[in-house]
């Protein structure tokens, strides 16, 4: 029997016995069984011994560090320390010296460590019951076991998926997962410069929840003043972009319009420029002593002494940015709706003629339905990335001007660009992290239901 065969035949066995971790409790034989305990033993009972000592090394790896580390990194995960940080007068040195305290965010970050450690060590348990089961039920039906070597074949090809994404999760779970769990149970802490908790700190439930969607306090005035601004900056800068793209896209891609290349190259230009310098350098335009109203003063615009407010009145700065993001927004939004717009099948258009209907009639009843059936994706998607779009606002206004000096966000600030300034400048970590939070699931629930309820969604494939 060939690999092939006896592959296709193991794989036909497993189907009518499968080897889940509750079918190896019940009605694995005492080595299975044991597995659960001593891991690997049923592997080595049944004549895998290197792979039953993987697992068991696995295991004894595990107990060690728990019992050297682990258990302690759990037990300080509830408290998150109690000692402060002391400062000793040094009689020989004559300097003040600290004495070692509990540091709560190093045992935040351990305690997470650990218990994801153990939920890796969990998984790899289940899969020595599931092992030890299956060598277990090939035996008694008399069929071959794999050694070692083939398992390593096995493993350069049909399971050659875990081998490779093995890596890749790893990675994931170190420096995507651990870090997204630790911002969210911060949230959960007074991890912050109020109150000096920025060395020990402690669990305090929804305490910041409250506060920020309490109306009458400082910083929850401030979230809902900053979350209106945001979803109004979102729609604007959004759908501006948009429709001003599409205006181009179309009047470029009509019949009469000449030399079609020369203008995509015009207005695809400013893409071949950083957007930063972009930013900074209209910034540097638009200040009070700036080139621009340098110029309107020189032509007589405006009075000698006075500038235009761009970024010191809230009403001109909020309407500056969203012109500017206009600026810097329409080139990749024409490239994207040029493609569009000459795929939309040219049988549309025609029949439409002979029907007798007109430029308008043809625009409203063809050109922007199929453009909103196949952009509405990316439309979604730019909403999603204007509400974070720190680089627009904090390069150009910075968030300015500040109006209420008791407030910690200026009037263009959206909320990622406030939360830079909660947890950088103002040392706010625990609010900063209901920010993000509270940003995460806002634009989670609104995209997906506003995908789920377009007509991409629910007639995908049907234009």
């Amino acid at each position: 029997m060939n690999a092939t065969s006896a592959l296709k035949l193991r794989r036909a066995y497993q189907a009518q016995n499968p080897c889940t971790c509750m079918g190896a409790l019940k009605n694995g034989g005492t080595a299975t069984k044991l597995s659960a305990v001593v891991m690997g033993l049923g592997n080595m009972v049944h004549g895998q011994v290197p792979k039953g000592l993987l697992f068991l090394a696995v295991e004894i790896a595990y107990l060690v560090f728990m019992f050297t580390n682990g258990f302690h990194n759990l037990a300080m995960l509830v408290s998150l320390g109690s000692v402060e940080r002391q400062e000793v007068w040094n009689e020989e040195l004559q300097i003040f010296e600290y004495t070692h305290g509990d540091q709560s965010i190093l045992l935040l970050l351990y305690g997470l460590a650990t218990l994801m450690l153990t939920g890796v060590v969990f998984w790899i348990w289940r899969g020595t019951l599931k092992s030890a089961y299956h060598a277990e039920c090939m035996a008694k039906a008399g069929k071959h076991i794999n050694t070692f070597t083939e398992d390593l074949k096995e493993l350069l090809d049909s399971n050659l998926y875990r081998l490779l994404m093995t890596p890749s999760m790893f990675f994931i779970t170190v420096l995507t997962i651990l870090p997204l769990v630790f911002m969210i149970c911060m949230a959960f802490t007074n991890y912050s410069k109020i109150g000096n908790h920025l060395v020990l700190f402690d669990w305090v439930g929804l305490e910041n929840f409250r506060t920020l969607f309490d109306s009458n306090s400082v910083l929850g005035s401030t979230f809902w003043r900053v979350l209106g601004w945001t979803l109004v900056w979102a729609f604007f800068a959004t759908f501006t972009n948009y429709f001003a793209g599409m205006i181009l896209a179309i009047v470029i891609n009509r019949k009469e319009t000449k030399y079609k290349g020369f203008w995509r190259f015009c207005f695809v230009l400013p893409c071949a420029v950083p957007m930063f310098v972009s930013l900074l350098i209209m910034r540097t335009m638009l200040q009070p002593e700036g080139a621009v109203n340098v110029l309107l003063r020189q032509l007589g615009l405006i009075a000698d002494g006075t500038s235009l407010p761009f970024f010191t009145d809230p009403t001109w700065a909020r309407v500056t940015v969203i012109l500017i993001n206009i600026w810097v927004g329409v080139p990749y939004t024409l490239l994207q709706l040029t493609g569009v717009l000459q795929n939309i099948p040219a049988d549309l258009y025609e029949a439409a003629t002979v029907d007798g209907a007109n430029s308008v009639q043809t625009f409203f009843r063809i050109t922007l339905p199929y453009m909103f059936y196949v952009t509405t994706p990316y439309l979604i998607a730019t909403f999603t990335g204007n509400v974070n779009n720190f680089n627009v606002i904090y390069l150009l206004s910075g968030g300015d001007p500040v109006t209420d000096l008791a407030s910690t966000a200026g009037s263009t600030d959206l909320l990622v660009t406030w939360l830079y300034k909660l947890t950088i400048d103002k040392q706010y970590y625990n609010v900063g992290a209901v920010v993000g939070i509270l940003t995460f699931i806002i634009l989670a629930v609104g995209s997906l239901l506003t995908y789920r309820r377009s007509k991409s969604y629910r007639e995908e494939g049907g234009f």
